[in-house]
């Protein structure tokens, strides 16, 4: 409720986000560019710090936010930020995605436990929190793929899905082991008119939305009846500062919660964005890699946990999310 009111009424900003520093590493990807007006409107914007490796990056963030040129493998320089600025919760975005970490395995291991490893140790020494996303490709083809369970069986196919077990295991290890405040979910695919996805299984999601404002066609890698959970960004973002401001009391499991809030097929994408661009046309060209990690990732997820532990409760909608999409589309395309 408390995201509720501030945005209802921005003159009753509750005290409880004022008290927040939030350190988001890796805050240039999908999520972070997202996150970090998410989360200023929440805590204020001299408390909220982005952290993000490509200097090019940074500069435009900089227009926005305090901005740290950081490595996060890099452990002596992150510690230096982390002291600079004593955040309560590290926001850990680093992420070679599903498709692209399949192209190249080992630095998909490499930066994704790197800078995971890192913010943890950061945390437990300098005590603060940690909130790094898991994702759907956490499952894997012998999980129950309608209705995932919360507790079930998890042998991901991929090394971002070995990744993505690994960094829950080893959350819940600093967390039981050390007393690290760590918190996750489980993202779907992320729908968002903000920054490009980069070599995700479920990018299609987003780049048919470009293709139909631009007037293009657009050719899906995915196959038409290959269901994936999804979710528009403003949920997503939503999820983010619920889970950190939950009673810890009441949190069963932390790493890491399934949150999902529609599942479509690209077939059933495809139509309603052509009740509302008569003239699209979408064809397919099926790109086996990501068709093998589609078929491994589960159709729908059992939120249920989350809805009852923190009161997790997503309000956008298929037909919603396609009509935000599109209006905000052409405002960014067709200037």
């Amino acid at each position: 409720w408390y995201c509720t009111a501030w945005h209802q009424n921005k003159d009753i900003k509750p005290d409880i986000y004022m008290s927040k520093t939030i350190l988001i590493v890796g805050a240039g990807g999908q999520i972070g560019t997202e996150l970090i007006p998410h989360m200023q409107q929440l805590y204020g914007e001299d408390h909220v710090i982005a952290a993000e490796l490509r200097p090019q990056v940074c500069e435009k963030l900089s227009e926005k936010v305090r901005v740290e040129c950081l490595n996060a493998l890099d452990a002596r320089a992150y510690a230096s930020v982390i002291k600079k600025y004593r955040p309560d919760w590290i926001f850990n975005l680093v992420a070679v995605l599903s498709a692209t970490g399949e192209k190249d395995p080992q630095t998909a291991w490499h930066v994704n436990m790197g800078a995971l490893l890192n913010s943890l140790e950061l945390a437990r020494e300098y005590k603060c929190g940690v909130f790094t996303p898991s994702s759907i490709g956490a499952f894997g083809s012998n999980t129950p793929s309608n209705g995932t369970p919360q507790d079930t069986v998890m042998r991901p196919n991929t090394i971002y899905g070995v990744c993505k077990v690994s960094g829950e295991l080893l959350s819940d290890y600093y967390y039981s082991r050390f007393g690290v405040d760590t918190r996750s979910v489980r993202f779907p695919g992320i729908i968002s008119h903000g920054t490009l996805p980069g070599g995700g299984t479920t990018d299609y999601a987003v780049e048919i939305f470009y293709a139909a404002v631009k007037g293009e066609s657009y050719t899906c890698p995915i196959p038409h009846n290959s269901y994936m959970d999804m979710m528009y960004m403003p949920d997503a973002l939503q999820a983010c500062s619920g889970l950190i401001e939950a009673d810890p009391s009441r949190l069963k499991h932390r790493n890491s919660f399934n949150i999902t809030a529609m599942s479509f097929c690209p077939r059933e994408l495809y139509e309603v964005i052509r009740r509302r661009v008569p003239d699209f046309k979408m064809t397919y060209r099926v790109d086996p890699v990501k068709q093998a990690i589609a078929d491994s990732w589960p159709d729908y997820m059992d939120d249920a946990c989350a809805r009852e532990e923190w009161g997790w409760n997503p309000v956008w909608d298929i037909d919603a999310m396609a009509d935000d999409m599109l209006r905000n589309l052409k405002v960014k395309l067709l200037k």
